[in-house]
């Protein structure tokens, strides 16, 4: 019976277990609609019909008002790893002077750039230091003339 009542208990701690890898699904950005992309036509659309037909861009262009674009983004993450990017689509619409549609273009995740950062020390100028040397670094060096941190002479 009590054999019994143990496998229960490790079985049950076990699927509570295991439900954490199952992932966590998320959802960032604009809801890009592929039909109401297709409805925004270069040349006939504005800015004000932009707006209204996809909403508020999720960022503008560095240098001015005539680049929009919309991002969307879906990751998958489990459990305590970093989250996996299943789609990206971002949605760049470009504007003329007078704020009429000249192009939509669209991209996926092949844009997404793997950064890999070598080694984990930043290689700086000077001398390196050690912890004895920041701790017994300034013995001796107080109050003499020319040293750092010496008051004397002034």
């Amino acid at each position: 019976m009590k054999a019994a009542i143990a496998k229960t208990a490790t079985a049950i701690a076990g699927a509570a277990l295991l439900g954490g890898c199952v992932g966590v699904h998320d959802h960032r950005g604009s809801m890009i609609d592929t039909e109401l992309v297709s409805a925004v036509q270069p040349g006939v659309d504005n800015k004000d019909s932009v707006a209204r037909t996809l909403g508020r861009p999720t960022f503008t262009g560095e240098f001015g008002d005539t680049d929009w674009y919309y991002v969307s983004r879906d990751t998958k993450t489990v459990a305590f790893r970093n989250p996996k990017v299943l789609k990206q689509t971002v949605l760049h619409v470009s504007f003329d002077r007078a704020g009429n549609v000249l192009a939509l273009n669209q991209t996926g995740k092949e844009l997404i750039a793997k950064i890999r950062p070598v080694g984990d020390k930043t290689p700086t100028l000077g001398r390196k230091s050690s912890i004895f040397n920041d701790i017994f670094g300034n013995i001796g060096t107080v109050n003499s003339a020319g040293a750092p941190g010496g008051g004397g002479g002034y």
